[in-house]
């Protein structure tokens, strides 16, 4: 209907053939306008996943005037997969992904649900919860460093001070991977903390109405409405730190430089030891190419599982 009047079937087939070419132009147009900035970005993302999964099945010769690529093997693989180093690496970044991502959702969620009671003072705590979240890695990782000091850290002094002695944050395997863990989980239990009340405001509010007249309880209400319809955002938030937490780099770059050892050595952080330190191209780029397979089957997997739950409780 178009300003109250109804076309006509024959009008409505005429009119058509006239929409479905307008559509058409515009779609290229689109297109057209688009084709620039989607070269750009193929060319600085896909070209480079290219090239790098070729040279993780070549063997890579680097000469004083640059670099050769020899025959197609799958030595670089058998290689990193026999390394006692790789697979600490895997077995560390996984815990770490596990444990940081867990306890930043559970605190994050806390958070969350305190901001989401505050009738005043709520843009103040957002402040305050996205100072953290804001801050560049690297400057928080220093930031922590000066934390962790033997000498002269806060920590340090604050340890000593209620009588625990002078622990070595970064100077043992298990205190430096749990310093380490806890200034991620500083920085970005925020980012989920963010999420989780986006999606804990745009609740529908009757159900909880109907809840409170019901005569239940805050921890029922919890587990048996908010937490079912925030499953959604639940996921999208942990798949988010999934991605993030596995790709883990810079924080033990700056903070420990992956010792003691190797102790705090992730996935990331060895492919990159590996390629430019030991200019090892090829076995560098069989790292980061397991690297992102393996991130690409866990968000699979866990979008699966996650499928898989929301179909059983629309069932119920």
């Amino acid at each position: 209907m178009v300003a109250g009047i109804a076309l006509s079937p024959q009008a409505r087939s005429r009119a058509a053939p006239g929409d479905e070419r307008r559509r058409k132009l515009l779609a290229r147009a689109g297109w057209s306008l688009s084709a620039p900035a989607l070269i750009v970005v193929a060319a600085v993302t896909i070209f480079p996943i290219i090239f790098s999964v070729i040279l993780s099945f070549t063997n890579v010769n680097v000469t004083g005037s640059g670099f050769s690529i020899g025959a197609m093997t799958g030595e670089n693989y058998a290689e990193i997969f026999h390394a006692s180093v790789w697979r600490y690496a895997l077995v560390f970044t996984v815990v770490y992904t596990v444990v940081t991502v867990v306890i930043e959702v559970v605190l994050g969620t806390l958070l969350a649900l305190v901001a989401a009671r505050l009738t005043k003072g709520r843009g103040y705590f957002m402040a305050l919860l996205l100072l953290p979240w804001s801050m560049i890695t690297v400057i928080s990782a220093e930031l922590w460093g000066y934390i962790y000091q033997g000498t002269y850290g806060v920590a340090d002094a604050i340890f000593q001070a209620v009588g625990l002695g002078h622990p070595l944050f970064l100077g043992t395997p298990t205190p430096a991977i749990i310093s380490m863990m806890v200034a991620d989980i500083w920085k970005t239990t925020p980012f989920v903390g963010i999420i989780v009340l986006a999606g804990l405001v745009m609740l529908p509010q009757d159900v909880f109405e109907a809840a409170q007249i019901d005569g239940a309880s805050g921890w029922t209400t919890f587990w048996q409405i908010t937490f079912p319809l925030l499953r959604p955002t639940l996921a999208i938030a942990t798949l988010f730190r999934i991605l993030q937490a596995f790709g883990l780099f810079d924080l033990p770059f700056v903070l420990t430089g992956g010792g003691p050892g190797t102790s705090t050595t992730s996935l990331a952080l060895l492919g990159y030891k590996v390629m430019f330190e030991d200019v090892a191209f090829g076995p560098g780029a069989a790292i980061a190419t397991t690297t992102t397979a393996l991130v690409l089957a866990g968000c699979l997997l866990f979008l699966r599982v996650f499928r898989a739950q929301v179909g059983a409780a629309k069932e119920a």
